[in-house]
């Protein structure tokens, strides 16, 4: 066995002095072959054992050369190919072609501020939930305590689907909270961004799509304070440490109580301008206690679990950094708008 090895051995090694690959695949099959992590050379290198004591330091180095002169050529090899392949690029090289570069894009503002809201969220323990934006009535509507009847409902104009009453375009990214409800035991934090859709004019204001991103936090003993704490904390993460905010009372049929949450003005410093429509505060999203019946609906006992909800438009929040005046300029997926924004990465 030990004499078998050793001529097999130098007959290899004569096969890679005489290789002369001609191509990538050729070359790809030498590496392989000779190179790889299953190459021929590895089971010879075990053969050492067999191999009587007088001829093992001779089959040892005879091995060792044959993998380094493998190595050596297969480099050799490879930088022959990457050499050709660039010449024969060169050589097709269209000379009709533009020598202006083409624009190149940058990120959405809207993906960037959707990032920057998730980032800050992820540093206080949220997840990031996704569902589908083709929703059925019950987990859009019902489960968030709005009913067939219910006037809420007036509040959204809503696309559903072709010769269905059942299924729709998402309102809202509620319907996300509604399944994770549905299909999780509390604890549960987490924020839900996507698209929705809403049955609206276009204007400078507003558009039939749009996104959102809401927040769910459920556990034993969460209280309103501590949703204005956490709501707070964005508000100085997103806008700067000095953002003070206000809740006002208001209206949801899925939380109660219920408030609208504005930040101090931070393009003007609270000294009135024509984005805060000098009131020095802007609103930037709603928020409220989980109504006890949304718990009830989606499974949740509330005599033990408790919990807040927030919701904003990513739109929004990117119109008000970057101080954008009409919201159609986000969807029109201009090169010269979005190159604006290749520095806010």
């Amino acid at each position: 066995m030990s004499v078998d090895a050793m001529t097999q051995v130098k007959e290899l090694l004569q096969e890679i002095e005489n290789a002369n690959p001609q191509g990538p695949e050729a070359v790809e099959q030498f590496r392989v072959r000779f190179v790889g992590t299953k190459n021929i050379l590895k089971p010879l290198m075990g053969e050492i054992r067999n191999v009587p004591g007088e001829l093992k330091r001779d089959f040892g180095q005879l091995i060792n050369q044959a993998k380094t002169l493998a190595e050596a050529k297969f480099e050799v090899f490879r930088l022959q190919a990457e050499v050709a392949a660039e010449e024969a690029q060169a050589q097709n090289l269209d000379l009709t072609a533009p020598g202006e570069p083409l624009d190149l894009g940058s990120r959405h503002p809207v993906s960037i501020t959707l990032n920057r809201i998730i980032q800050i969220f992820e540093r206080i323990g949220f997840v990031v939930a996704e569902e589908r934006e083709i929703e059925d009535d019950w987990h859009n509507f019902s489960a968030m305590n709005t009913p067939e009847d219910h006037p809420a409902r007036d509040m959204q104009d809503t696309y559903y689907l072709l010769n269905s009453a059942e299924m729709l375009l998402r309102t809202h990214t509620s319907s996300v909270q509604a399944r994770v409800m549905t299909t999780q035991k509390p604890p549960i934090r987490i924020i839900a961004p996507g698209r929705v859709y809403r049955n609206e004019t276009i204007s400078a204001r507003s558009h039939c799509q749009f996104h959102q991103v809401e927040g769910l936090y459920i556990d034993k003993g969460v209280s309103f304070a501590d949703m204005k704490q956490t709501l707070y904390y964005f508000a100085q993460e997103m806008y700067g440490p000095h953002t003070k905010i206000r809740l006002r009372p208001s209206f949801f049929p899925f939380t109660e109580p219920s408030a609208e949450m504005d930040v101090s003005c931070f393009i003007c410093n609270s000294k009135g301008c024509n984005v805060c429509k000098y009131s020095g505060w802007v609103e930037i999203m709603g928020c409220g206690m989980v109504d006890p019946q949304v718990l009830i609906n989606c499974g949740i006992d509330p005599e033990v679990y408790s919990g807040f909800a927030f919701g904003m438009g990513i739109e929004r929040q990117a119109m008000m950094l970057y101080t954008i005046t009409d919201i159609r300029l986000l969807f029109e997926n201009d090169v010269r708008f979005l190159k604006q924004f290749s520095k806010a990465l």
